[in-house]
């Protein structure tokens, strides 16, 4: 099934078209016939000559239906153009049109109605010179009389050309079903109806109801009358819904893919306005699909503002939409650029991102979106509406980087360490969640993942590849006093003097500097070896003495280096005596 919207002014014979076309009256309301005027959306279907189900949305051409029109314009993918031969292009005409090109609708029929009350010559041409400049340039025309039947079989065949012309969309998509009906059906229930632009539904699916973010079932599925088990777009639906009243659905709701869809209030967005000065008020009306929310309106740069939503609406970068001023009928045309805007809240903050904007396109793809948050999750990527870049950084549980940020990441995160080790040379490193705070990731995982050589992580710090000065220095000035005896260990108030106060002696022996024993003892870190050669050339076994003499150094400092040897296995003790156990 393909979908067309009726465009036109009122009275031009809109749904004269759809009852010639389909044998169905569209304008269902009593108030409608009495009146003859379309007041609310319409519906009807017909088999093409090709055998192409089309469905047909009839919307009214009242000025004071705009918002019902741009509800039935919202989700279709192309229009039905209807210009009276006896009237020619009028004013509802150009805003119709002009609502049309903002929405991003590329593919119309034009049918010149009435053509048994006037030569549609005329018409034909002023039709076809204000749509030269627009993408409905080149549409084909029909001249139809809905009275004889005149033209009515060559404009289904129009519609079947055009049909087949339309993109399919792509079954697996995300479901975004705007509501523009909901009744309630004895034995069924609440029912909704809409124009299902891409995806599929099936029966038993779970859906969010939006904005409220409900959970609701989808009890049943009808498509044309027809009892359906599923219903891929583009397609008109009505949905059975377990899980919800009437009371609480109404027009302009929408049943989303749980997941798959940015919630939000606020936008970045690209305008088109219309008009010579292209300006546009601060308190607005979006459109998109049958949704009509206020919103106000943050200019950033010549063509990008900000929106701020009085409601939340579920929304992918690069959404088309219609922002109108109902105060003087402005029509501007907006593209999506960013669901999750950043705050602006520094001086200079919005001419910033007016400049950031200017370079993206009017549909971002992962690799801008990627590049504008530096790192995200996969999931939130796909809510946004964008795959990921072949060149993205792929990381642990599902995290994503742009590639130049991630190694502007790395490079931040040695600064932060050495910045770190500078002001608290003592400390071993600087805390994950410390370097977390400071490169403003989400996650302490992602500092782990940044860290690579020379920075290297331990016990959930990461260190850089060097000591601190006050470390190093102390731990010289020590090998310069131990050159003449390497056993005679200072005394803590020498250690003082030298710079090994308990913190930095804690430092070096973390870092594999020095010895440090029981009763304030610190040697330097290969003490131990180089007593153990020394130890060897002893006759065996030796006592505790023999080895003082041996070390020249003190009992205090032999017997804690004799137990120390005990313990690293290296020395066997036989009462008052050790030796050095065979290989």
């Amino acid at each position: 099934m393909q979908v067309v919207a009726t465009a036109g002014h009122v009275d031009h014979g809109k749904s004269a078209l759809v009852r010639a076309l389909t044998g169905t009256d569209p304008d269902r309301l009593a108030e409608e016939r009495r009146r003859g005027l379309t007041l609310d959306l319409g519906f009807a279907w017909t088999d093409l000559p090709s055998g192409e189900r089309l469905a047909l949305v009839d919307v009214p051409g009242h000025e004071r239906f705009v918002t019902t029109m741009l509800a039935g314009l919202g989700p279709v993918p192309a229009v039905l153009l209807a210009v009276a031969a006896d009237g020619g292009w009028m004013p509802q005409t150009e805003e119709h049109l002009a609502a049309v090109e903002a929405l991003g609708v590329r593919h119309a029929v034009l049918a010149v109605t009435r053509a048994d009350l006037a030569d549609p010559t005329l018409a034909l041409r002023q039709a076809r010179e204000r749509l030269a400049t627009t993408p409905l340039a080149g549409a084909e025309a029909v001249a139809v009389s809905t009275v004889t039947g005149e033209g009515v079989p060559a404009l289904a065949a129009a519609l079947d050309r055009l049909a087949a012309r339309l993109p399919v969309p792509d079954p697996a998509s995300p479901v975004r079903l705007w509501i523009d009906r909901a009744f309630t059906v004895a034995g069924t229930g609440t029912v909704v109806t809409g124009t299902l632009a891409a995806g599929t539904i099936r029966a038993g699916d779970e859906l969010v109801l939006m904005p409220s973010g409900d959970r609701v079932r989808v009890r049943g599925l009808e498509s044309a009358k027809e009892p359906r088990d599923l219903v891929e777009g583009v397609a008109r639906v009505a949905v059975g819904l377990r899980g919800v009243d009437r009371d609480r659905v109404s027009r302009g709701m929408s049943l989303v893919t749980p997941a798959a869809w940015t919630p939000t209030t606020c936008i970045d967005v690209r305008t088109r306005a219309a008009g010579s000065s292209g300006r546009l008020a601060r308190q607005m009306v979006l459109h998109i699909g049958s949704a009509a929310v206020a919103v106000r309106l943050r200019p950033l740069g010549p063509d990008t503002a900000r929106l701020t939503l009085n409601a939340r609406l579920p929304l992918h970068v690069g959404d088309a939409a219609v922002l109108r001023d109902p105060g003087d009928r402005t029509i501007a045309g907006i593209s999506v650029l960013d669901v999750r805007p950043p705050t602006l809240v520094r001086r200079g903050a919005g001419a910033a991102r007016a400049r950031e904007l200017a370079t993206w396109p009017d549909r971002p793809d992962g690799a801008v979106l990627l590049r504008r948050h530096g790192v995200l999750r996969r999931g939130e990527l796909a809510v946004m509406g964008a795959d990921v870049p072949p060149d993205a950084v792929a990381l642990d549980g599902g995290w994503l980087a742009d590639p130049g940020h991630w190694e502007a990441l790395h490079g931040r995160l040695a600064e932060e360490v050495d910045g770190h080790a500078a002001d608290r040379p003592l400390a071993p490193g600087i805390p994950l969640e410390t370097a977390r705070l400071r490169l403003g990731l989400p996650s302490r995982d992602l500092v782990a993942a940044l860290v690579r050589a020379p920075l290297r992580l331990e016990a959930g710090r990461v260190h850089g590849p060097g000591l601190p000065p006050q470390i190093v220095d102390a731990v010289d000035r020590l090998r310069t006093e131990l050159r003449p005896s390497p056993f005679a260990a200072p005394t803590a108030d020498r250690l003082g003097d030298l710079g090994l106060t308990p913190p930095v002696q804690a430092a070096a022996a973390r870092a594999g500097l020095i010895l440090r024993l029981p009763d304030g003892i610190v040697l330097l870190a290969d003490a131990d070896r180089a007593a153990l050669r020394v130890l060897e050339d002893l006759p065996q076994p030796f006592t505790a003495a023999q080895a003082r003499t041996a070390l020249s150094t003190s009992r205090r400092v032999a017997v804690a280096l004799l137990e120390h040897l005990d313990r690293q296995g290296l020395t066997r003790r036989l009462g008052d005596t050790r030796s050095i156990p065979a290989d």
